[in-house]
C-alpha cells in the first residue's frame, strides 16, 4: 500500500494490517476496507490548507497515540451513565453501545413486526448480509473525507436498521454510543446503516455520551437511504466528554417524494465535526438539515453539508444556529449543489450566531452553486450579540434584564428544537439546552 500523504497516517495503517488478520466478515467486505485504507493512506488528516477545514485544526487528532478501541467489561459507570441520559425514558427500541461494540446487556430490543430488522451490524454482517452489500460505503465517499474512509477500513460494529416497504415504526429507535476509554488517542468507529424502502416511516435518535474524560477519537459513520415517499427523521445529539474529539459522516440518498429530516445538536467534545451530505435524487422530495451548536471553554463546533439537487422539483432548508460563550469557536460550510437537470429548485440556507463572550468566534460560509435556470435559492449568515432593542422591549414589560436575555437566547436555540416532529425526543433535547444555558454562569452577566 503506497502512502503518499504521511499526516498522522502511519499508526493507523499500521493497526489496519494487524485488524485484517484477526476480523471475521464476509469476502465482499475485505475489499471495501482495503479501499477505505488505500483512500485514507493517501489523502491523510486534512490540514488548514484544504479549503474544507481551513477554519478547523484536526492536527491535535493527527497527534494523538492512535490506538483501536476494545470492548469493554459493561460495569457500574456504563450504567450510571446509561441512567443519567436524557434519551433513555424515550419508547421504542435501543441498541446501547460501549467504545463501539454492541453492549446487549445495557440496550432494550423489543419484538417488531412487518420484516422490521434492527440489530447492530456486526451481528447482521454475520448473517444475510446481502442488503448490507448493496448499500454499506456507497453513500458516504472517501474521497475527499479521510476520516469516512477510516472508518469504512476499521470500524467493528454499528447499528442496522432496516424498514420494508409500507411499514410504519411507530416509535423512536435509539442508538446510545458510550465511550469509556482511559487512554488518550483510544479510536472508537462507529458504523450506522439505515434503510427506508418505499413509503415507510422511521425515527432514529442517535447520541454519544461518555464516561471519563480523556482525549480520545470518535468517528463515526452514518447511511441513509429513503425510499419513494418515505419519511425519515434523525435526531443526533453529540455531548461527548470535554476533552474529546469527535468526527462523524451522515450521508444520505434520498428517493421521489420522500421527506427526510436530519438533526444535529452539538453540545460536547473538544473539537467536533459533521460532515452531512445528502443526494436529492427524486422529483418532489424534502429535506431539512437542522442544527444547533453551544460552545464554550475553548470548544470548536463545526457543520460542513453538501446539499445535492439532483432531480427537479425537490425543496431543502438549511437551518443552523449557535450559541459560542468564552473563547469557543463555531464553524459553518454550507454548499447547496443544483445540478442541470434539478428545474424547480427551491433551496434555503441559514446560519446565525450568537455571541455571548467578546472572545468567541464564528466562521461562516453558505454556498450555492447552480447549474439549473429556473430555480429558487438563497441563503444567508449573521453573525452578533443580543440584540439591545429587544431587551429594552422585554424591560419596557416589565420583565429584568437577566429575565429578557434568557428569554431571547432560549426563543433562539427553540426556532431550531421545535423543527423536531418527534415530540419526545423535541421534549427532551428543549429540556437538555435550556438546562445548560440556565447553568452557564455569562448567560445574564454579559452587559449589553
Amino acid at each position: 500500500m503506497t502512502q503518499k500523504a504521511n499526516n498522522g497516517t502511519d499508526a493507523l495503517v499500521q493497526k489496519f494490517s494487524q485488524f485484517e488478520a484477526g476480523a471475521t466478515q464476509p469476502k465482499w467486505l475485505q475489499p471495501v476496507r482495503k479501499a477505505g485504507m488505500a483512500s485514507f493512506a493517501d489523502q491523510g488528516f486534512p490540514t488548514l490548507n484544504d479549503e474544507d477545514w481551513r477554519f478547523t485544526n484536526v492536527g491535535p487528532i493527527a497527534a494523538l497515540p492512535f490506538q483501536l478501541a476494545k470492548p469493554a467489561a459493561v460495569n457500574g459507570a456504563e450504567s450510571a451513565a446509561l441512567d443519567a441520559a436524557v434519551f433513555t425514558k424515550l419508547p421504542g427500541n435501543r441498541l446501547v453501545f460501549v467504545n463501539g461494540f454492541f453492549a446487549a446487556k445495557l440496550s432494550s430490543l423489543k419484538p417488531v413486526d412487518g420484516g422490521v430488522r434492527i440489530e447492530n451490524l456486526a451481528a447482521a454482517l454475520a448473517k444475510d448480509s446481502t442488503l448490507i452489500e448493496k448499500h454499506l460505503g456507497k453513500l458516504a465517499h472517501t474521497a475527499k473525507n479521510s476520516f469516512a474512509a477510516l472508518n469504512q477500513a476499521l470500524f467493528a460494529d454499528g447499528a442496522f436498521i432496516f424498514v420494508p416497504k409500507g411499514v410504519t415504526v411507530e416509535e423512536p429507535v435509539q442508538l446510545i454510543y458510550l465511550s469509556s476509554a482511559k487512554n488518550a488517542g483510544e479510536v472508537i468507529l462507529p458504523r450506522n446503516l439505515i434503510i427506508a424502502e418505499a413509503n415507510s416511516k422511521l425515527t432514529v435518535v442517535e447520541s454519544y455520551l461518555s464516561t471519563a474524560n480523556t482525549a480520545y477519537l470518535t468517528n463515526a459513520v452514518t447511511e441513509i437511504v429513503a425510499g419513494d415517499s418515505a419519511t425519515v427523521e434523525h435526531v443526533k445529539l453529540q455531548d461527548e466528554a470535554a476533552a474529546a474529539y469527535h468526527v462523524a459522516t451522515i450521508a444520505g440518498e434520498f428517493g421521489r417524494a420522500s421527506h427526510v429530516s436530519v438533526h444535529s445538536f452539538a453540545l460536547g467534545a473538544k473539537l467536533s465535526r459533521n460532515n452531512i451530505r445528502t443526494k436529492l435524487a427524486g422529483e418532489g422530495l424534502e429535506c431539512i438539515l437542522n442544527g444547533l451548536y453551544l460552545t464554550k471553554d475553548e470548544q470548536l463546533a463545526d457543520h460542513h453539508m453538501i446539499v445535492e439537487h439532483a432531480q427537479p422539483h425537490c425543496a431543502s432548508h438549511e437551518y443552523f444556529n449557535g450559541i459560542l460563550d468564552d473563547k469557543s469557536k463555531g464553524v459553518f460550510h454550507g454548499r447547496i449543489l443544483v445540478q442541470e437537470i434539478a428545474q424547480k429548485t427551491d433551496a434555503k440556507q441559514t446560519n446565525k450566531n450568537l455571541l455571548l463572550s467578546d472572545d468567541a468566534t464564528a466562521d461562516t460560509k453558505p454556498q450555492l452553486e447552480i447549474y439549473a435556470d429556473d430555480v429558487k435559492c438563497t441563503h444567508g449568515a449573521t453573525i452578533g450579540q443580543l440584540n439591545a432593542e429587544s431587551v429594552f422591549y422585554l424591560r419596557s414589560r416589565g420583565i429584568n434584564t437577566d429575565m429578557a436575555r434568557q428569554m431571547l437566547i432560549h426563543a433562539f436555540a427553540g426556532e431550531i428544537i421545535e423543527r423536531i416532529k418527534c415530540e419526545p425526543a423535541r421534549e427532551v433535547i428543549d429540556k437538555l439546552v435550556w438546562d445548560r444555558l440556565e447553568a452557564n454562569p455569562h448567560l445574564a452577566q454579559k452587559q449589553l
